[in-house]
């Protein structure tokens, strides 16, 4: 798992080490592989404002900007069309080494010396588009170094999450285990409010703005959540969301996409969007796929599906390999207008036999196999969708269909004050035991001689009593445990 250190400052509201973070990690919760630098090789480029904007004299597709960097007017040979006098953009003068270690000269450019480049996100390698530079919102004088302006310098932090550890997935998640030795709570940086109304819950079957949605196969999908945002507009996304998403080693591919995989990342929630044209019906119906059944899904590839498979399917036929991957016929694009938002909770042994039989694998299913949180399904629903009409538009004219056939509470597991003495080898008072396991997320409160212990959702690892005890010693520390042996009595071993 890669995490982000500057997200998990977002999320903390405080300055964090990447190194002072893997320790902490590798203490308290799991592995820590490494810490890596990203984007340090911006070091040389600067702000800059484009002062005159000019045609070049001996090539149309080519102008001469005169260009403050802070240390006088320079002027530059640019081939991007969208350069604008009064605009501000990075800037790497002659001398600064770009990503990919090209060192910038001063040189003749169709006759004319070009003394530095106006650079574009590609250039910068903080995206994929080179068809213009790179304009920046910034109130920071020219001259400013870029990654003084520009948050994009980051630390990603290597985790190594075992499989019964799903919460560590996300960035919510390892910031919780954080605020047990930093202090504070964790808070999701804010977003528009779009007045999301309460889901509607429906046993199996409902609809919801006009598409007919059925849940035909309960145990592949015990919950299964549907939103329809009609008027979006798919574009590039936002540069803070595009540099959030390249700070994990994701790629930008649209606004809507984006928000999707930004939900995933943050709260541990895969997501899926649908264009809504593509549906027919229009309808989602969530079944067994047909044996032998055909999708082709988003990486171009041709599969056949079997009987012992989950897909969600519009009227007709397959749409997406459920909690896998979706199909190349649905997916959104420049061109849709409406779409269909899914949040799930799939069986997690299902989808790992169908990404085993598949051969395929996604950060969607990756989560899905080792169990994610389906009590949480409607926030991270209602958070899915306030960023979406944030950064893309949208109304949302009904409130997302929740489809549950068997509602689940959470679940209770008792713990003894004596049995953690017992099994520690020390006295943990009761307060502690309380203020540890409340730290990230148990509620305990007290029943008769015990506890009474509700687990979140977010740990479906915590089953038993002796969970909560490796709990507490954990979170207590292990090293703050005395190292020699406390009388014991050895049981017996068959032969």
């Amino acid at each position: 798992m890669i995490v982000s250190r500057r997200w998990l400052e977002a999320l903390l509201g405080r300055p964090l080490q990447g190194q002072d973070v893997a320790d902490r990690l590798a203490r308290q919760a799991a592995p820590v592989d490494g810490v890596v630098p990203i984007h340090q090789d911006l070091r040389d480029v600067l702000i800059a404002r484009v002062l005159d904007v000019k045609q070049h004299p001996n090539a149309d597709r080519l102008s001469l900007c005169q260009v403050d960097a802070g240390n006088g007017v320079v002027e530059v040979v640019c081939g991007a069309a969208n350069v604008q006098a009064g605009k501000t953009y990075p800037f790497a003068p002659v001398g600064a080494t770009l990503p990919g270690g090209l060192k910038l000269e001063r040189r003749k450019i169709r006759g004319v010396e070009s003394n530095g480049m106006l650079c574009s996100a590609k250039e910068l390698g903080l995206g994929v588009d080179h068809a213009g530079i790179l304009e920046l919102s910034t109130d920071a004088p020219p001259g400013t170094p870029f990654l003084d302006a520009i948050p994009v310098a980051d630390e990603q932090i290597l985790i190594d999450v075992s499989a019964n550890r799903p919460d560590l997935l996300c960035h919510k998640g390892v910031a919780r285990e954080l605020a047990v030795s930093l202090g504070g709570t964790v808070k999701l940086p804010a977003l528009p409010a779009s007045g999301v109304k309460a889901p509607v819950h429906k046993k199996d079957r409902g609809v919801v703005d006009g598409v007919e949605v059925r849940l035909e196969d309960p145990e592949g999908a015990p919950r299964y959540m549907i939103a329809v945002i009609r008027g979006v507009k798919v574009g590039p996304s936002p540069s803070w969301l595009a540099t959030r998403l390249q700070s994990v080693g994701q790629r930008s591919i649209n606004n809507i996409v984006d928000a999707a995989n930004y939900i995933l990342f943050e709260v541990n929630q895969p997501m899926h969007a649908f264009d809504l044209a593509k549906l027919r019906g229009p309808a989602v119906v969530v079944g067994r796929a047909k044996p032998n059944e055909e999708i082709v899904t988003l990486d171009g590839v041709s599969r056949r599906l079997t009987g012992e498979m989950t897909a969600i399917c519009d009227a007709e036929r397959p749409q997406m390999v459920a909690g896998v991957m979706g199909s190349a016929e649905s997916e959104v694009t420049q061109s849709t207008t409406d779409i269909v938002l899914e949040a799930a909770y799939f069986q997690p042994t299902r989808i790992r036999r169908t990404r085993r039989a598949l051969g395929i694998s996604s950060d969607s299913s990756y989560r899905f196999e080792r169990g994610i949180d389906m009590l949480a399904l409607p926030d991270a629903m209602a958070r899915a969708i306030d960023l979406i009409r944030a950064i893309a538009g949208g109304e949302l004219r009904e409130p997302p269909l929740d489809l549950w056939p068997e509602p689940q509470k959470p679940r209770s597991i008792f713990l003894r004050e004596s049995r953690v003495s017992q099994l520690l080898g020390v006295t943990v008072p009761r307060r502690e035991i309380e203020q540890l396991l409340s730290a990230v997320g148990f509620v305990a409160a007290p029943r008769d001689a015990r506890l009474g212990v509700q687990i979140p959702g977010w740990r479906p690892d915590v089953t038993r009593e002796v969970d909560l005890i490796e709990e507490v010693a954990r979170l207590r520390g292990y090293d703050s445990f005395p190292d020699e042996l406390r009388p014991y009595r050895p049981g017996t071993v068959p032969d």
